[in-house]
């Protein structure tokens, strides 16, 4: 099993941490291990760990401080590193100066991005793809061009077609 840091060396150090019923898992080699100031695992939180030790640090510097505390709920700065979650959306707020490059060290972004369900993708296509040959033919009309704008003509009436049987799906 290959150390989930380095993602290089044999993994020698295995932490498991239960939290709320749930299990978070990670294995180290030894020299990310040493790297990362493992050598007691009593006195080791798993929550630096895998929100990265600087960024989570970078949350307490942020949020002026382990005191500060949310208005709404009352939770921490050591709460959230406890637990690795936040007590309510006005935590967000509160720890959000530190919280940006935290979730840049741990996602691709800070934006989501979400999926977009297929039918939905198609039919954006097709009118992205009619808006385009319709832009063409006006340009075709007033380059005289009429030969590319009657062929034009015909692919839009076919992308019209194929956008309202995918429109009746």
């Amino acid at each position: 099993m290959l150390c989930d840091i380095c993602k290089k060396k044999e993994a020698k150090v295995f932490f498991t941490e239960v939290v709320e019923g749930g299990t978070k898992k990670i294995n180290l080699c030894e020299a990310c291990s040493k790297e990362k100031g493992v050598e007691d695992p009593t006195t080791f939180a798993l929550a630096d760990l895998l929100l990265g030790l600087g960024a989570s640090q970078e949350l307490v510097q942020g949020a002026e401080g382990a005191q500060t505390k949310c208005p709404h709920c009352g939770f921490s700065h050591a709460d959230f590193k406890k637990t690795g979650r936040f007590g309510c959306a006005e935590c967000y707020k509160t720890f959000g100066e530190g919280l940006e490059n935290l979730l840049k060290s741990m996602h691709k972004g800070t934006r989501h991005a979400g999926k977009t369900p297929q039918a939905f993708q198609q039919n954006r296509d097709a009118a992205e793809k009619l808006k385009a040959l319709e832009k063409k033919l006006s340009q075709a009309v007033a380059g005289e061009d009429y030969e590319q704008a009657a062929r034009l003509r015909d692919e839009i009436k076919a992308a019209k077609q194929k956008l309202n049987a995918v429109a009746a799906t």
